[in-house]
């Protein structure tokens, strides 16, 4: 992998993880459409750290007052006002779960089946309808402050459909928080705070893999795709949180569909393998 290639990927990763297309897909979408090598499911795990980066960066006093009341609950230390913080880590360590045991245990089809251009392409597609339905129906009235047990627990489990390329981790969490009755700029909250232990780990998993240099991705490659990623989705945080307090998620359906349709096409007609 060049140093121009790690960097586009990097600008890819960035602007693709945190708005509901999916970044797995594009990773191994673009890529495709360039006749570039798949860099493969560890790079981007591993890249997406660099995501991760900016959402601690971005969210920061939240995560602060969660993990330090959090850590005082368990210490038996928590102050009167922790209360709210500590429920939050619970659930954020709740809504992990799913992804972290089906990651584990369906690994090789991540990294292989599921890499598959028709599947991809048939996820954008179905997802994107699924989106922009719940979208239209939803009652978008819950703030944050209102996320339960069960809400966690849902949520955690969207988060997991996101193993499969094309899916959307963003997209998934994000559509059943509207389904949920919370309010799009608060289900993105809360999809980006629950993102952070599930992506770190994967990430830390993968590392191995990502740094092989028989997959075509070297240290130098990895760590500026990394860079990359860490300042293009700082950006694409801070655009889609104001995004979604004025407008519909109806550009991002109208994407998935555009770009879904044209993966299967592309591929259909050998154009793309």
């Amino acid at each position: 992998m060049s140093i121009f290639e790690a960097i586009i990927l990097g600008i890819v990763q960035g602007l693709t993880e945190f708005l509901p297309i999916s970044s797995s897909g594009h990773l191994r979408i673009v890529p495709a459409i360039m006749g570039w090598e798949d860099p493969g499911a560890g790079f981007t795990a591993v890249i997406q750290i660099g995501t991760m980066a900016a959402v601690l960066l971005y969210f920061r006093e939240d995560i602060w007052n969660i993990t330090t009341a959090f850590l005082r609950g368990l210490l038996r230390r928590a102050r009167e006002d922790d209360g709210d913080d500590i429920r939050m880590g619970w659930y954020i360590a709740l809504g992990t779960v799913p992804i972290v045991v089906l990651g584990v245990a369906f690994s090789d089809q991540i990294e292989n089946e599921a890499r598959n251009l028709y599947l991809i392409g048939g996820m954008l597609i179905g997802m994107g309808l699924f989106l922009g339905a719940v979208d239209a129906l939803a009652k978008h009235v819950r703030t944050i402050d209102s996320v339960g047990r069960k809400d966690a627990l849902i949520i955690g489990i969207a988060q997991s459909m996101a193993l499969i390329p094309g899916v959307s981790r963003s997209g998934a969490t994000i559509t059943f928080g509207l389904l949920r009755g919370f309010t799009r700029r608060d289900a993105a909250r809360f999809s980006f705070l629950l993102s952070i232990p599930a992506v770190v780990l994967s990430g830390v998993y993968q590392l191995g893999d990502a740094f092989n240099q028989s997959a075509g991705a070297g240290p130098e490659a990895v760590i500026i795709a990394t860079l990359a990623s860490f300042v293009v989705g700082y950006a694409s945080i801070a655009f889609l949180l104001k995004w979604l307090g004025e407008h519909t998620m109806g550009i991002f359906v109208a994407y998935r569909l555009v770009v879904g349709a044209a993966v299967i096409a592309l591929a259909a007609t050998g154009a793309i393998s």
